[in-house]
């Protein structure tokens, strides 16, 4: 399958059209399960994605402490997703990172080519648009804006947005704050294994290796929402994956062997366990596979930093902790690169089987 460059979704769905492209258009065998996001996210029945209040995470109460402990690890185990709450990090700077990310795309798309990334030349980091890596070359309705954040002497700041000022200090900062917050959750899951409580951080590279990387999504208005996908369904190939949006939901999980879409909880970071952690942890925590839908009214925004160890410095294999005679490790030994390479040119769920290729 030949590659090449695909267009700016923005300009597309500002065009005017009424039908999408073709390769926008989802195989019939997904097309059942696409409804209207606002009624989903409005449904009242089934099952909700756990809200995990980190008030007491640190709290010198050692019953309040444990309590909330426990819930976050049962949430880790059960869902692989969460809403964060009382997270710590501050509201307003929050809303300066939204402002920064906002104010970059609503420049014109020509100041925002100036940022172009090239990923046939291996220049992932900048602007850029989804392109056809999946085994049937379907396109995502989605633009976004890539680029390491963490550690600081390893950023490329020449790639930046210049516009708005403040881009480079809010995100720099939420960045600094997010990975203490890593810090936190990984301890948590950590002793949740009955290991020591840095050992999960060392495993994906402490302080020097463990790399943040922010990838703004923008999925601009779909004239047949019914049709595309923001994003296909897929698991994340990070240790976690912390996520802020703009309030318009998308988000949907595959729980259970059905799509149950994540309400909007205000003042949350949605945090995902990433396959790294689920190979750690033989399978205890999950991975959980999760899409994007889009609509035809509201312009989704959002901002998911994905926290990976180092692509080769590291072998991801089941902790020998998390290894037993009835609990043989599930996943076989691969650095963080050889596995994402494993899973590109694969589907990561067979919908059918209900089971999820690692």
């Amino acid at each position: 399958m030949v590659i090449s460059a695909a267009p700016r979704v923005e300009r597309l769905a500002s065009s005017g059209i009424e039908v999408i492209p073709q390769e926008y258009v989802r195989p019939q065998e997904e097309l059942t399960s696409i409804g209207n996001v606002f009624e989903e996210e409005k449904k009242e029945e089934g099952p909700r994605v756990p809200t995990i209040d980190l008030k007491g995470i640190n709290s010198e109460d050692p019953v309040e402490r444990e309590k909330c402990k426990e819930e976050l690890k049962k949430a880790a185990a059960g869902w692989g997703v969460m809403h964060l709450v009382n997270h710590g990090i501050p509201d307003e700077l929050i809303e300066r990172v939204k402002k920064a990310g906002e104010t970059f795309f609503d420049l014109p798309i020509e100041e925002k080519e100036k940022y172009a990334n090239d990923q046939a030349t291996g220049k992932i980091q900048g602007y850029g648009s989804k392109l056809a890596n999946n085994a049937c070359g379907q396109l995502e309705w989605e633009d976004y804006f890539f680029h390491l954040v963490y550690p600081e002497d390893k950023r490329d700041l020449s790639i930046w947005p210049k516009t708005p000022t403040d881009y480079k200090e809010a995100t720099s900062e939420y960045a600094r704050q997010l990975r203490g917050l890593a810090t936190t959750i990984l301890s948590t899951l950590s002793l949740g294994l009955g290991l020591e409580a840095g050992r999960l951080e060392k495993e994906v590279g402490g302080m020097e290796e463990f790399l943040l990387q922010l990838k703004i999504n923008y999925y601009p208005r779909c004239p047949q929402p019914e049709l595309a996908l923001g994003v296909e369904a897929h698991t994340d190939v990070s240790a976690l994956t912390f996520i802020l949006h703009n309030m318009v939901p998308g988000l949907q999980l595959f729980y259970e062997g059905k799509w149950v879409t994540a309400k909007c909880v205000p003042n949350s970071i949605i945090m995902h366990i990433g396959d790294t952690i689920e190979i750690l942890s033989n399978g205890k925590y999950k991975s959980i596979l999760h899409r994007g839908l889009v609509n035809k009214e509201k312009v989704r925004i959002s901002w998911a930093v994905f926290c990976e160890p180092p692509k080769e410095k590291i072998i991801l294999q089941p902790l020998p902790e998390t290894v037993s005679e009835e609990e043989p490790p599930r996943y076989p030994p691969r650095t963080f690169v050889q596995h994402i390479e494993h899973k590109l040119f694969r589907r990561t769920q067979d919908l059918h089987s209900n089971r999820i290729s690692k």
